[in-house]
């Protein structure tokens, strides 16, 4: 009678199991959504329902689109601290100015506003070398006077349909409730999936994340790549102050406080890399998404406003020592 031998573990394929992740960084997001949904489908009656996973889904739209153009400044390993800031200011600006002249203008006035503000950011960054938190910070606090300033203390109400119009509802297959808020995001990720993916720009915003220097050495204009995410993201922030408008019909300068971490979460928790050069426009889908389904889980679980924030950090600081971990085990 013989023994059986146990196989030894060949080190490789373990480690191919960790690159895995690292190739297909979406997974573990998709994953978590999963995990999140049917946590909070047992521990409450009504999050499963229709109804309740598409407010879910419109309350992710704002957040979603901040962290699509979020991503693509981490991508360059830079991050924004201003985005939400600037998509408050831009609400305001679309609020007043309908009120006193046309509506698409100043529906292009509050779109056109965040695309200067990057147009800013992107600059110092370029021209003066200055590191893209301290500007975005600095631009974050500024911002963040200017909306107080011109609302006055008090919100702005929106009453023109163009500007609500994003939160128009459409109902498909008799009974799924869908926005057009949410056509438009889904369209604005396949298209930066398309940008990133299969087109040289998008090569050339990762080799400028993995390694400036040698994407100098070999022919990248890395000033002008780092110049257009900005221009691209802020595009997308004009674009979420405009669905923000169409969830809420309020400018109001108290919202989205925290905007610009939930948008930093979302990005990092889709396995996107704060180092740069690695992540996914899917992934920043699946983490958004998460962290949407985490605060409306908690909410119905009547858990206070402060411990959901508490749990969206812990989640942010865990998925960065994930990534760390990662980074660590994938130059080992």
């Amino acid at each position: 009678m013989t023994t059986a031998t146990a196989k030894p573990v060949n080190n490789r394929e373990r480690e191919t199991l960790g690159e895995f992740f690292l190739r297909a960084p979406a997974v573990g997001p998709a994953l978590a959504l999963v995990v999140a949904i049917v946590v909070f489908s047992f521990a409450t009656d009504t999050f499963f329902d229709l109804d309740n996973l598409s407010t879910v889904v419109q309350q992710s739209l704002v957040v979603g689109t901040l962290a699509l153009g979020q991503t693509l400044i981490i991508l360059i390993a830079g991050i924004d601290l201003s985005n939400a800031s600037s998509m408050v200011v831009a609400t305001l600006v679309m609020a007043k100015l309908a009120a006193v002249t046309n509506v698409f203008f100043a529906l292009l006035a509050g779109v056109a506003l965040t695309v200067v503000v990057g147009l800013f950011i992107g600059t110092l960054a370029t021209r003066i070398k200055l590191p893209a938190f301290i500007i975005t910070l600095g631009t974050f606090t500024g911002l963040t006077a200017v909306a107080k300033l011109i609302a006055g203390g008090q919100a702005v109400p929106v009453s023109d349909g163009l500007l609500t119009w994003l939160g128009t509802k459409r109902y498909l297959f008799g009974g799924i409730p869908i926005t057009y808020g949410m056509t438009l995001a889904l369209l604005m990720f396949l298209a930066v999936w398309y940008a990133l993916t299969k087109t040289a720009w998008g090569k050339h915003v990762y080799a400028v994340g993995n390694a400036p220097e040698s994407a100098r050495l070999s022919g990248i204009k890395v000033n002008r790549t780092v110049l257009s995410v900005y221009l691209v993201a802020g595009l997308c922030f004009g674009i979420a102050a405009w669905q923000a408008l169409g969830r809420t019909p309020n400018a109001d300068p108290n919202q989205f406080q925290l905007g610009n971490l939930d948008s930093i979460t979302a990005v990092v928790l889709g396995g996107t890399s704060l180092f740069g050069g690695r992540g996914s426009v899917l992934g920043t889908l699946f983490g958004a998404l998460v962290v949407a389904v985490l605060r409306s889980g908690l909410t119905q679980m009547g858990v206070d406003g402060n411990y959901q924030d508490l749990a969206t950090g812990a989640l942010l600081i865990a998925a960065v020592v994930v990534d760390r971990i990662a980074r660590r085990q994938q130059q080992s």
